[in-house]
Parts: C-alpha cells; sequence; structure tokens
C-alpha cells in the first residue's frame, strides 16, 4: 500500500512517502480500515519533531534540532519506535475483520478514536493513533474494532477526517472545565482546529464565546458562532477586564499566560490541551490560591466523549471547517502550511484511490 513513513525525530526530510508498504492484518480484535482522508494536527508536528521532550521548550514548529529527544520524544514521555505511520484522525471503510469481529462491520464507515484507552499494563492510560499505534497517513490501518466508530452521515470522507482529534480535544477540554449554559469562555488558539470546535461545542452546550484569534480570521471564528473575538496578541486583561471570565480553555500557552488567570472569574477554570506558543510559562502561586482557582490538564477523554462527538455529528448539531484537502504524497507541504498558520480550519490529506485488481 501507499503510505508516509516517519524514520525518526527530526525534519520534514523524516516523512518518507513509499508504494511498498505491507497492508497490515488485522489481529483478532481489529479491523482493516481503507482511510478515505486523514486530518493534519498539531500532535503530527510534535510527534515527528520530538517536541514532548522536556528538553525542548519553544512552541509548536520551532527549530530545536540539536536538542536531543531520544529518551523522551513521545508524547508519553517515552521515544518512539520508528518507522511509524502518524495519522491521528482516520475516516474511511472498514475491508476485512479479524477472527473474534463480527464480519457484518465489513462496510461500515467509521470515524477511529484518536486517543484509545491503552491495552492493560501499556503506556500508562492511553495511547494515540500515529503514536504509540500506527495512524492514518496510509491506504490502510489496522484499529481494534472497539476503537472504530461506526457512523451515518452524507459527509465527506475529508469532512469526517477532520473531527476525531481536535474536535475530541475540544470537548474533553469543556468537559474537564465543567462548562455549562450561560458561562463565558475565553477560547485561545480559536481559528484553528481544537478552537474551531470549541468555539462550535461551546455554543452547543448555551456559553457566551470569546474567540482570540488573528485580525484575518475574525470573520471566520463570528460565522463559527463566537460572541466576540479579541485579537491574539492584544492585552487580554485591558480588553475583557480582570475576573470577568468563567472557563479558559487554552491551546497556546506561551508568553501571555498569566493574563489568562487574571480574566478568571473568582472560582474560575482554566484548562490546556496545548502550548504551540511555547510549553514553559509564569504561574504567581498568589493569583491560583487567592482566586480559588481550579487549573486541569486535559489529554485522555472517557469514551463518551467519543461517542458524544458521533452522535453530534449524526444529527447535523455540529459543522466541519475543512480549510484545505492535500494529495497525501504532499504531507510536506501540508504539514509547512499548518505551521505557518495562514489557514482557519482542518487540513486534510487524501490517500490515493486502491486500484481493485
Amino acid at each position: 500500500m501507499t503510505a508516509v513513513l516517519l524514520t525518526g525525530f527530526g525534519g520534514l526530510d523524516k516523512l518518507d512517502y513509499r508504494t511498498d508498504v505491507p497492508v497490515p492484518a488485522p489481529a483478532d480484535d481489529e479491523v482493516l480500515v481503507q482511510v478515505g482522508a486523514a486530518g493534519v494536527n498539531n500532535t503530527d508536528v510534535n510527534t515527528r519533531t520530538g517536541w514532548y521532550s522536556k528538553a525542548v521548550r519553544d512552541g509548536t514548529g520551532s527549530d530545536e534540532s540539536e536538542v536531543d529527544v531520544s529518551d523522551d520524544g513521545g508524547w508519553a514521555g517515552e521515544s518512539l519506535v520508528f518507522p511509524k505511520i502518524q495519522g491521528a484522525d482516520v475516516a474511511g471503510t472498514v475491508v476485512a475483520v479479524g477472527s473474534a469481529v463480527s464480519a457484518d462491520r465489513i462496510g461500515e464507515r467509521v470515524l477511529v478514536r484518536s486517543m484509545q484507552q491503552a491495552p492493560s499494563g501499556e503506556h500508562g492510560v492511553c495511547v494515540t493513533m500515529g503514536s504509540e499505534i500506527n495512524g492514518g497517513f496510509a491506504q490502510f490501518c489496522a484499529v481494534r474494532s472497539e476503537e472504530a466508530f461506526a457512523i451515518t452521515t452524507d459527509l465527506t470522507d475529508a469532512e469526517l477526517a477532520s473531527f476525531p482529534c481536535a474536535w475530541s480535544t475540544a470537548e474533553g477540554l469543556l468537559e474537564r472545565a465543567g462548562l455549562v449554559a450561560g458561562e463565558r469562555v475565553l477560547i485561545t488558539g480559536a481559528s484553528g482546529g481544537v478552537g474551531s470546535a470549541a468555539i462550535q461545542l461551546a455554543k452547543r452546550r448555551g456559553a457566551h464565546v470569546i474567540a482570540a484569534a488573528s485580525a484575518s480570521k475574525w470573520a471566520t471564528v463570528t460565522e463559527w458562532g463566537a460572541d466576540q473575538v479579541i485579537d491574539r496578541d492584544a492585552d487580554f486583561v485591558e480588553e475583557l477586564g480582570a475576573n470577568s471570565v468563567d472557563v479558559v480553555a487554552d491551546v497556546v500557552g506561551g508568553d501571555s499566560w498569566p493574563q489568562l488567570l487574571e480574566v478568571l472569574k473568582l472560582q474560575g477554570r482554566y484548562a490546556t490541551s496545548g502550548a504551540i506558543a511555547g510549553p514553559i510559562v509564569e504561574l504567581d502561586l498568589r493569583t491560583l490560591y487567592l482566586k480559588d482557582l481550579t487549573l486541569v490538564g486535559s489529554t485522555f477523554q472517557p469514551r463518551s466523549v467519543f461517542e458524544n462527538l458521533v452522535s453530534y455529528i449524526e444529527r447535523g448539531e455540529v459543522t466541519p471547517v475543512v480549510a484545505r484537502t492535500y494529495a497525501l504524497r504532499d504531507i510536506a507541504q501540508a504539514q509547512q502550511d499548518f505551521v505557518a498558520k495562514t489557514f482557519a480550519g482542518k487540513l486534510v490529506l487524501l490517500p490515493p484511490a486502491v486500484e481493485v485488481a
């Protein structure tokens, strides 16, 4: 099959586009999915560069090529086994099943959960598509049957592939933060995959959404449902006022991070799933304890988060936001464009069609 192999930590030269990769054989409890489309995510870039290593201190996409990430470059604090097929987002069709899976699943359209329950004793609580297990940057992938969710929808594979990683991350963030109707939520990185998902999902919960994005993308994030937009480089306290926001959903971090706690109300909640502007921030513990704040890190999501997401899609309660699609062979360009952040929404890769003998 055609696939992109990640051959080691490093630059775009570590992405090896191949046409001679063996099609994986599904294990007893697995299904074989013909990949229709696979989304591009921060975690793809972060995994390739070894950004998750504690030795890296700059934001996503930065060049720290002299830093040794060999021991802890994977998101779970470990190294990775190479070569690896990346791709956290998979939308496609079941074309074969393992011996313990009903053949009735063949022909199902499926979305694959990106952040999966780890098999007992492996990698802590979860494993990620394209990191601990092979992902969707290929014509086929084998996944545990319970992690391939049947879905009934008229959306295209490219549209479906925009959902799994970013939208489950956003839903997990809002769930962990306990966002409810009537509350004010500040969403950073609002024009990106997680941010655009968080806008729609927060509106679905009945919240008042404040979106932080570059001025060139204000019209777009407003179309997605934001009630208020502010510049991503603005002084948040000056723009919004201290103690004015119930919840912050953050994927940015970086130098402006302390302002996010200042705009939170007393007993406000901050939740994070990323640090694209930089992982090292300054925390004044007096702000934390005198305001009685709750700070939450959000990575693993219970199964119910993905089940709920599938139901939202099937009921038409959320709308996919695909900015651009690329052929799988153009993965390097797609990742360059992703890091440049000149788009709003999601970028999606399309593998070549499978030739039928």
